[in-house]
């Protein structure tokens, strides 16, 4: 067989097509999604009649109330393996990946069963709009955490894909970790410096600058506030112990 031919190539775009996938799962998992079903078995699960759970879909980082759907043991164990929020669809009878035709999945971060392990709540971070209709959630709400710091980080995160000439995230960004990383220590020491003085007005203005270059570094590096804040919680526990 020639070096060319059309059965080689085939081979090769399927080898890739299955290494992005392969690295697409990789990818999904860094989030640290723990298998529900690795501590509690399917079967201890309480099911309807058409042998499905309610699963309700929750805003891993606002706490907002996405949308609800229905799994049975092959939806989990999906999701389970791929990271992604997979109901069984009931009007299409399969399983069905919330985002396989939009591209807005819902990234679990960690599936909880309740009490009477009859429903379940997963905790997700969203890929855009959950609702079809182009809404945030199913109800039509926005879906924002009312913890300021939080929203603006989003908002941040979609500054940075905008274009440099009318963001100055982004052109920030665009310059590099160590531009972001310089720009932090020059706040940082211009807040220093008023927090020697009297000036209210001047000090909480700095501070605000510290902390708008704080979340751009965090965003710059991959990480969010929810990250820094799970480590203070878990600092926070080692002092209570």
């Amino acid at each position: 067989m020639t070096a060319g031919s059309p059965d080689r190539c085939f081979r090769q775009k399927e080898a890739y097509k299955r290494m992005q996938e392969d690295k697409t799962t990789m990818e999904d998992k860094k989030i640290g999604y723990k298998p529900l079903t690795a501590a509690i078995p399917f079967s201890e699960f309480k099911l309807n009649e058409a042998g499905l759970i309610p699963a309700i879909v929750q805003d891993a980082d606002t706490r907002v109330v996405l949308m609800q759907g229905y799994m049975n043991r092959e939806s989990l164990v999906e999701t389970e393996r791929s990271g992604k929020v997979c109901f069984f669809s009931r009007s299409r009878q399969r399983l069905w990946t919330k985002g396989e035709e939009s591209g807005h999945f819902l990234r679990v971060k960690e599936v909880l069963v309740d009490c009477d392990r009859d429903s379940l709540l997963v905790k997700v971070n969203p890929v855009g709009p959950t609702c079809h209709t182009g809404q945030d959630t199913c109800w039509g709400e926005k879906n924002v955490n009312k913890d300021f710091l939080f929203y603006l980080q989003r908002y941040l995160e979609k500054r940075k894909d905008e274009s440099p000439e009318i963001s100055y995230t982004a052109r920030l960004i665009g310059k590099g970790i160590n531009k972001v990383a310089q720009k932090v220590g020059e706040e940082a020491v211009e807040l220093v410096i008023e927090a020697k003085d009297d000036n209210e007005e001047l000090f909480l203005n700095e501070a605000a600058d510290l902390m708008y270059h704080y979340i751009v570094l965090l965003i710059a590096k991959g990480y969010g506030l929810e990250d820094v804040v799970r480590v203070l919680e878990g600092r926070h526990g080692k002092d209570k112990s």
